[in-house]
């Protein structure tokens, strides 16, 4: 049984020889994927543990949270990305250098405890939002992730302001309408290979578009706004490798997936009636992207017919082997992408070469959109949920640095969103399962900030853009 876990405190040293410059170790931070798993141990490197990189607080910045007095320029007036002397930026509004430092899912919770809570403590949600806009602009976010709710996007002062992102799931909308009108189960209904259950993209059915139409057809409203850095489009879409298995083989010959498909493998191969005994795993991950590509030129077609202002940012690419690791995948999201939006979950750090790779097959730059590491010391539960598990607050903060680190190393990461603002009550049990009894948040469920993890947030926050700076000259 495991009783009590020390890590290096800040000051400890390695002495290379007498006389010599003291080194500082990496944290040993132990981990594990869930509470049910063994722990292990990982390295973590600190802001302050960073071979030849000194920390202190960035120079000044815009009203955007953008590096000022970078002047790149920007005639759009809206949020951009631009590769600059090798390195990817976003530029905001203003011109200046940005990099979105981000927390998601910005809202003050939905139970009555929480509820009451937010009234005590800010007198309402408007309140809040501005209360809690100054706090995360003090812990160095300068962004809001998906799903904040609507009182965050215009508080009443320009200096209480924050640049956000909008998020719209039209699939989502898709596939719950078919499973209520019971279109869905009849064909559908426990249909698995490979142990995989989860629905399917209904990409080729003639009505997802009408409904991805009326879905996306709001954000007109935002179409000025120079604060809005862009839009997801749905969340983690299940692109899975038996995506072609399903089509050829769970829906009936005349309906439009199963048309689809096989005029695709039918058009691969060179002859017609080919079937899975046809098909290789290349084909399997090809289709993967043919599917992706049908999505998503459907779905940017109809956002810029409501906003051509602002940035696509994706779907939130998460399956490791079938998207992240799928350059057929890549290579159709930069064609409609400004940047490619990573839900990054098992894995301890981000990995040099999976993030080369992202570009290298996209062209384009990518953004992790949703990351977190759990606490024991939180006193949840912490059975739900994809990310790691380590036993303190501060060790979550040292999770975070390394982590920033590494993105910052790439070159290639404009930014990046924690998950999530707040922990779930854990008494709401209409919560998403998922995140219902983890310590996912930057505060408790009732707004009590997790001290230790908020420090270490800053700490690197402050000092990002001189990070990304000392990277890019290769120290």
């Amino acid at each position: 049984m495991h009783n009590h876990h020390v890590i290096y405190p800040l000051c400890t040293t390695l002495l290379l020889a007498a006389g010599c410059a003291a080194i500082l170790l990496p944290h040993t931070v132990e981990c594990r994927k869930n509470s049910g798993k063994d722990w292990t141990s990982y390295e973590a490197v600190s802001i302050d543990r960073i071979p030849g990189f000194t920390p202190k607080p960035d120079p000044s910045l815009d009203e955007y949270g953008g590096w000022l007095g970078t002047n790149v320029g920007n005639p759009d007036g809206y949020f951009r990305v631009r590769k600059i002397d090798g390195r990817w930026w976003m530029v905001d509004p203003a011109g200046n250098l940005f990099l979105a430092k981000s927390v998601a899912s910005f809202n003050p919770g939905m139970s009555a405890r929480q509820k009451a809570a937010c009234k005590e403590k800010f007198g309402d949600v408007s309140g809040w939002a501005t209360s809690e806009i100054k706090f995360l602009k003090s812990c160095g976010f300068n962004s809001l992730g998906a799903w904040a709710v609507s009182e965050a996007f215009g508080t009443p002062t320009q200096q209480e302001r924050i640049p956000y992102t909008v998020i719209v799931s039209p699939m989502a909308k898709y596939n719950r309408e078919l499973k209520q009108s019971g279109r869905e189960s009849d064909y559908l209904k426990d249909v698995k290979e490979g142990g995989s259950s989860f629905g399917f993209p209904f990409v080729f059915d003639p009505e997802f578009e009408q409904t991805a139409d009326r879905v996306i057809a709001p954000v007109a409203k935002h179409a000025s706004d120079p604060w809005l850095v862009g839009y997801f489009i749905d969340n983690e879409v299940q692109f899975q490798r038996s995506m072609l298995w399903k089509c050829l083989t769970a829906w009936p010959k005349d309906h439009p997936n199963r048309r689809a498909a096989q005029k695709w493998l039918d058009t691969r191969k060179g002859r017609v009636g080919c079937t899975m005994r046809d098909v290789t795993e290349e084909d399997r991950l090809d289709f993967v992207a043919h599917c992706i590509d049908i999505y998503l030129g459907t779905v940017t077609r109809i956002l810029r017919k409501y906003d051509a202002n602002h940035m696509f940012l994706g779907s939130r690419f998460h399956l490791w082997n079938t998207e992240m690791r799928n350059p057929a995948c890549f290579k159709v999201a930069g064609k409609y992408l400004d940047v490619i939006s990573i839900n990054h979950y098992n894995h301890w750090q981000p990995d040099q070469t999976d993030m080369r790779n992202w570009e290298a097959w996209s062209g384009k730059p990518f953004m992790v959109t949703e990351f977190y590491v759990k606490g024991e010391d939180s006193g949840l539960p912490n059975t739900t949920g994809a990310g790691w598990l380590v036993h303190t607050q501060d060790e979550r903060g040292i999770f975070y640095q390394n982590f920033v680190n590494e993105l910052l190393k790439s070159g290639v990461c404009v930014g990046w969103h924690w998950f999530k603002y707040g922990d779930n009550d854990p008494e709401n049990l209409s919560a998403d399962p998922s995140n219902r009894d983890s310590n996912k948040g930057i505060v408790t469920w009732d707004f009590r900030r997790y001290e230790p993890l908020v420090e270490r947030m800053k700490a690197i926050n402050d000092c990002t853009y001189g990070l990304a700076r000392f990277h890019e000259r290769g120290n």
